[in-house]
């Protein structure tokens, strides 16, 4: 009841008090969608690369967290080519001591290759890239989605030049 009183006595009227407030309204946060997002077509030289870091940057771009209008639920990164992805690095001994598992579903029906095994079969290096890069994607429809806006090709050759792709040096990225 203290409170009503002092109110009541004071010379500062509620009008006053709601005027000097931050107008919130005008502060709105902007969502990406299908029809506002623009996407580019990006080229990335893996020569030399060290293949996890190279994935999870490539991931970033997929996914467009290095865009200031990034929306986690919507398709919002870039179309990107990977160049010469025979020619990416792995550190220690991992392209011999690391394991990938496939399972069927039936019983003994679990496999196991190293990427080195992997990398030796037709149209490997490509397989390694884009498993590599799906495995740092969503795991959800938007993740398969995200994954069929990669292109890799095992030469410095591909075919996407009509889209006019710029060549960006993933060193730069963070």
């Amino acid at each position: 009841m203290s409170e009503g009183v002092a109110h009541q006595g004071s010379s500062i009227s509620s009008n006053n008090l709601i005027s000097n407030r931050v107008d919130t309204l005008s502060y709105k946060t902007i969502s990406a969608n299908a029809a506002t997002v623009k996407k580019e077509w990006v080229v990335v030289d893996a020569t030399d690369q060290v293949l996890g870091r190279l994935g999870s940057k490539v991931a970033k771009l997929l996914r467009g967290k290095y865009k200031p209008s990034f929306t986690p639920h919507v398709d919002c990164g870039d179309n990107v080519i990977i160049i010469n992805a025979d020619k990416v690095k792995l550190t220690g001994n991992k392209w011999t001591d690391r394991m990938y598992l496939t399972f069927s579903g039936y019983p003994g029906g679990q496999k196991e290759f190293s990427p080195k095994d992997l990398k030796s079969r037709p149209g490997g290096d490509e397989k390694l890239m884009r498993r590599v890069v799906k495995g740092m994607l969503p795991k959800n429809r938007l993740g398969a989605k995200l994954l069929k806006n990669l292109y890799v090709y095992s030469g410095p050759d591909h075919k996407h030049q009509a889209q006019s792709p710029k060549l960006i040096d993933i060193n730069t990225l963070k």
